[in-house]
């Protein structure tokens, strides 16, 4: 079964009160065969995408690996550094969970990495509806 998330929308909350853990995290190095069986495996909605330093990149999405894979340009060798994903900007715990929700139906996102001062995931925010 998908992880399940807080709203976003909980009134006059923070992010960081509502975020949930940051579920399966991945280097951007990784080949997308393999980000996708993690993904498969952790039976998640998304996977949070990091660099060489541990910090967030962005987010990714089943179905973003799986429109690539369907991709005239798909290889084997493929990496996620090198496909199209919400790379931010990203959300702020200090965020109040109304400006977050607002700011992730504009961009029209569903999650949004949650990221401290230093550049590493704390956590993950989710509309649920």
């Amino acid at each position: 079964m998908p992880q399940t998330y807080p709203q976003a929308n909980c009134s006059g909350k923070a992010v960081g009160d509502v975020m949930s853990s940051p579920g399966p995290q991945v280097g951007d190095d990784m080949i997308v065969d393999v980000a996708l069986s993690v993904l498969i495996g952790a039976r998640a909605d998304h996977l949070l995408v990091r660099d060489e330093d541990g910090r967030c990149t962005g987010l990714i999405t089943r179905s973003q690996m799986t429109a690539h894979r369907q991709s005239s340009w798909y290889t084997e060798e493929t990496r996620l550094r090198d496909l199209i994903y919400d790379r931010g900007p990203f959300t702020s715990p200090v965020t109040s969970a109304h400006d977050a929700e607002r700011a992730m139906r504009q961009r029209a996102l569903r999650a949004s990495p949650v990221i401290g001062d230093d550049g590493h995931a704390l956590g993950v925010v989710v509309l649920t509806r």
